[in-house]
């Protein structure tokens, strides 16, 4: 009777690390998803704010105005964007930051941020392919 005793104790402690275990790889798993899905966004919002520090090509608004709009289109929020408008020809890069509000169980809520660089070159739209 006692190493029967014994050996549930000890499949009762196998099976509390393998569920420790697997609570821990699904919050890494969900931090990773966010991280990626920020990333997403930031990517969107950088590359929808490029163009339109040039012209409006059909936006509605700034190009800060349409960079959160794809930031929030892709589940994240805008942090900041440095996309001034300039009607010059010469090139220019944007850069954008956004979050994303994750909850990792047991731990609560995380924000994962991503920054993102879009370059648009108003020059090449006069050429011809």
């Amino acid at each position: 009777m006692r190493e029967r005793g014994a050996v549930a104790i000890l499949l009762l402690g196998v099976v509390a690390v393998v569920l420790a275990l697997a609570a821990v790889l699904g919050a890494v798993g969900t931090y990773l998803r966010a991280r990626v899905e920020a990333v997403a966004a930031a990517d969107a919002a950088a590359l929808a704010a490029a163009p339109v520090t040039f012209l409006p090509f059909g936006a509605a608004g700034t190009p800060s105005e349409e960079a959160a709009r794809f930031a929030s289109a892709n589940g994240a929020r805008l942090l900041s964007c440095a996309c001034p408008v300039d009607h010059s020809w010469e090139p220019r890069t944007v850069t954008v930051r956004v979050a994303r509000e994750v909850r990792l169980w047991p731990a609560g809520s995380l924000t994962v941020t991503a920054v993102s660089r879009a370059e648009f070159e108003p020059a090449l739209l006069l050429v011809e392919e």
